[in-house]
């Protein structure tokens, strides 16, 4: 028998409108399977109550009838209850200290957690995610700052046309735009003082895929990240041209003893490698890190760093950190936290090492939207719920009951089961650690 399913009104951030679920999957649940569905109501999700009504699903305040509660971001303790199944993406797998008290409520209800980020196939490759928009948004973001902060520093440039992604009420809309903006920039080109426009993106997995994907509608040559320096003195370099390089991870860290990299050898001996990426980021004008990282691992940008680099120069070539990968002190330790979409960026002093909110002030401008696909609600909740569609209703018709190692679930949900029963299961049992 299926259990009731409830997608619930998302509250952690205030301009978080994505969906798990949008009422073509809902109706097609309905339709199709005869599944029951909840909707919490809420004023501000990207699809309003009525197309979920239309759609057959039923509107109700709470989700108090649910078995199963599928939602975006972490939920706030008081609001879990006893032994129900919840899908969501609980940020508890790095055990992150801030959500270890949400897990130990979900322990003491003993809930079962599925997590979204865990959802991955035999290559463990992550099969529903919201990378790409976080990518997308992320580059829109990061262009329509570089925009501004030019303006601060009194140059008027093509970036200006841009907004941020949230004020845009479609992809399409805003990759237009951009379009246009290219256009400018083969016709008119960019400042000559900002010649060569290069921009670096750590990483090439769905977020850089998704970043790199806007930066395509702009006039763009790619060059390897040990061509970058060559580029300043270079005859051929254009002021109409964007130069892109994308770094991995031979170019970011290096053994401490001076051994060939080795990638296999990176991921299992972290602490025995260290960060080269200062070699490179005197050439960059934006900074786009769309790379996965925890503190086992180097950083690639340090407040040490950027002092050392204002002292040699009272404004250097970097201006802009577009930080998708969002880790608060983390691979840019200057991130001291994620940015809300209502005030998105700041202005770093490494001298103070102090924010400052807006695009003003001495320093580099950072970019860091946590919930950069909520700028694209409508399309990153459409990809979204395409991926999730085929596990909905084998979660919905699976016995939690039952003892782990007899459930029957897809093998990617299972591997993504957090939590049975109140119990951390066997894969992740090193997360006792945190708690």
């Amino acid at each position: 028998m299926s259990s009731i399913i409830g997608i619930r009104h998302e509250d952690k951030y205030k301009m978080e409108r994505r969906t798990p679920l949008t009422p073509k999957h809902v109706k097609k649940l309905i339709s199709d399977y005869n599944q029951k569905i909840i909707i919490e109501t809420s004023s501000k999700r990207i699809f309003n109550d009525e197309q979920y009504k239309q759609a057959g699903a039923t509107i109700e305040k709470d989700l108090k009838k649910c078995q199963v509660i599928f939602g975006v971001k972490e939920i706030p303790e008081h609001q879990f209850e006893n032994e129900k199944t919840y899908i969501f993406f609980s940020h508890v797998i790095k055990g992150q200290h801030y959500n270890m008290p949400m897990l130990k409520k979900m322990i003491e209800l003993r809930c079962n957690l599925i997590d979204y980020e865990r959802i991955v196939d035999e290559q463990n490759n992550r099969l529903i995610f919201f990378g790409r928009h976080a990518g997308l948004a992320g580059m829109i973001d990061s262009l329509w700052s570089v925009g501004q902060r030019l303006k601060y520093y009194g140059y008027e440039t093509p970036f200006l046309k841009i907004k941020q992604a949230c004020n845009y009420d479609s992809l399409y809309e805003a990759k237009k735009v951009i379009n246009e903006v290219g256009k400018q920039i083969i016709k008119d080109g960019l400042p000559k003082e900002l010649s060569p426009f290069t921009i670096g993106f750590t990483g090439y997995g769905n977020v850089s895929i998704g970043a790199q994907e806007i930066l395509s509608l702009l006039p763009v040559k790619e060059v390897f990240p040990e061509d970058l320096a060559k580029l300043k003195n270079s005859e051929k370099q254009s002021s109409n041209i964007i130069y892109k390089t994308v770094f991995k991870e031979e170019h970011i860290s290096a053994r401490k003893d001076g051994t060939p990299f080795d990638l296999q050898d990176y991921y299992a001996n972290p602490k025995e490698y260290d960060s080269i990426f200062d070699k490179y980021t005197p050439h960059l004008t934006i900074l786009m890190n769309c790379m996965y990282w925890d503190d086992k691992y180097p950083r690639i940008i340090t407040k040490k760093y950027l002092k050392e680099l204002f002292d040699k120069e009272k404004r250097p070539k970097l201006i802009v950190i577009g930080d998708i990968t969002c880790d608060p002190d983390g691979s840019v330790e200057i991130t001291h936290k994620g940015t809300p979409i209502e005030d998105p960026v700041f202005v770093y002093n490494p001298f103070t090492q102090k924010p400052l909110s807006g695009f003003n002030g001495e320093g580099i401008l950072v970019m860091a939207v946590d919930i950069l696909p909520s700028e694209l609600p409508k399309d990153s909740s459409i990809a979204f719920a395409d991926a999730l569609f085929e596990f909905v209703k084998p979660i919905a018709e699976a016995d939690f009951n039952k003892p782990f190692d007899k459930i029957e679930l897809p093998k990617p949900i299972k591997k993504a089961l957090i939590l049975h029963k109140g119990n951390l299961t066997p894969e992740y049992k090193y997360i006792e650690n945190y708690l």
